[in-house]
């Protein structure tokens, strides 16, 4: 149980992490495509940050899958689940940041994204053991 939970935390400090820490770095290097307001206009900067946002989340939800070392997709459920969660009080917090089909997708994608990681972990690992099995 212990380590469930460790795995779902583990998960989701990696994509905040990652993510935020992105998010960070492209505010410093382009500081022009943001309003005073932290507010982003540009259609191609939101579908950068929704890529690498998705693409942390696969990665998040590997990590988790990873750790749990079982039931990869379920333990890549929880941390969908609670980065659901959270994505919806960032969203709310941050509604004026980006227009709304931005954060409704994102909202769409945070799930989805986390799955996919357990299951590429759950099937990795899957392959990894019937290598073993037939090589012995």
């Amino acid at each position: 149980m212990l380590r469930s939970i460790l795995a779902v935390i583990a998960g989701s400090v990696v994509w905040m992490v990652t993510a935020l820490g992105t998010d960070a770095i492209l505010m410093s290097l382009w500081p022009q495509a943001y309003s005073a307001g932290g507010r982003v206009e540009s259609v191609p900067l939101l579908l950068f940050t929704m890529f690498y946002a998705v693409l942390f989340g696969v990665l998040a939800g590997y990590v988790t899958a990873v750790i749990a070392r079982r039931a990869e997709v379920k333990h890549a459920l929880a941390l969908g689940i609670l980065q659901l969660l959270m994505g919806i009080v960032a969203t709310i917090n941050f509604w004026d940041t980006a227009p709304a089909w931005y954060h409704l997708i994102f909202l769409a994608l945070v799930t989805p994204s986390n799955l996919l990681g357990g299951w590429l972990r759950a099937n990795r690992r899957r392959k990894l053991g019937a290598g073993a099995v037939a090589a012995h």
